[in-house]
């Protein structure tokens, strides 16, 4: 486990992190700080536990906390009990190869399911980001536990002789498309997709920002209307840099909020009235309703 992690001050002046209400910002510090957050940026865990911890309902932390999954700030596999944070190893890089061979540590304690793949394929291209030596000993440590089988070999044609290519290189491209492809919901024209992203010649820190953007776009109101119609093809959302697009307004993020089902103007408006996002249902239209005895 994780038995400390850095804490960014200017983790207050990021936007989707001010978007949060404060139950929203308390549930995600909790699991940012959590004692079980492993080095690897996830954990096991169930919204009810955390919740239990905190003296919530389930209900309640559990739409605080979708907040930071809505904006791309924090991954859930209810079925595994699997969270993540996907920029937590940005702010907690390893200082030398061998706290990257210690990450296999963590292995074990995540549970087998898509979103695993996802954090061990975000550590292995922030590892190789930062030079040889990291990469090496990231190989080191998870060649064994985590084996990438070579793809299999098209059929050989008479007289045509194969073109030489670099193995790890191919490999390494393999392993960070395949987190891509995993986590963008349209897959559609898959060799159009890979070759954008070997166009794309992305490092640890780009393949990162990436898959947060996907998550973040995940939650946009074009990519779920009418059951994702409307999601563009994967090369062409690469072809266009579209995970540098900055992130819905202030006003877009609020379309949905709690204080804002509950009938207020803003979040401070509700907190006035004695409404937050553990008791919200208890208003309609800015006012507390009446309960008929």
């Amino acid at each position: 486990m994780a038995r400390f992690r850095k804490i960014d001050p200017r983790i207050w002046n990021d936007a989707k992190y001010r978007g949060l209400s404060d139950h929203g910002k308390l549930a995600f510090l909790m699991v940012l700080t959590h004692p079980n957050m492993t080095a690897l940026g996830a954990m096991r865990a169930t919204v009810a536990g955390l919740a239990e911890e905190l003296g919530w309902s389930a209900e309640a932390f559990r739409e605080a906390f979708q907040e930071a999954t809505s904006k791309g700030m924090a991954e859930h596999d209810p079925k595994a009990c699997l969270i993540a944070l996907p920029n937590f190893i940005r702010y907690n890089s390893p200082e030398s190869p061998n706290v990257v061979r210690a990450w296999i540590g963590a292995l074990d304690l995540l549970p087998e399911c898509t979103l695993k793949t996802r954090v061990v394929a975000r550590a292995k291209a922030f590892a190789e980001g930062m030079g040889k030596g990291f990469g090496e000993a990231f190989a080191e440590a998870f060649g064994k536990a985590m084996p990438n089988p070579e793809p299999e070999p098209e059929p050989e044609k008479k007289n045509t002789p194969k073109p030489p290519r670099s193995s790890a290189a191919a490999d390494s491209l393999s392993d960070a498309f395949k987190a891509f492809w995993s986590a963008y919901p349209a897959k559609k024209a898959k060799p159009a997709a890979l070759k954008a992203w070997a166009k794309v010649q992305a490092d640890g820190q780009t393949q990162a920002a990436i898959l947060a953007a996907i998550q973040r776009d995940k939650a946009s109101e074009q990519w779920t209307r009418d059951g994702g119609r409307y999601i563009p093809h994967p090369a062409t959302w690469l072809n266009q840099r579209r995970w540098e697009d900055e992130g819905p307004t202030q006003a877009a993020d609020n379309a949905n909020a709690w204080w804002k089902r509950a009938g207020f103007a803003s979040e401070g408006d509700a907190a006035e009235a004695g409404c937050w996002a553990s008791n919200w249902r208890e208003f309609q239209g800015g006012q507390r309703a009446e309960v008929s005895a």
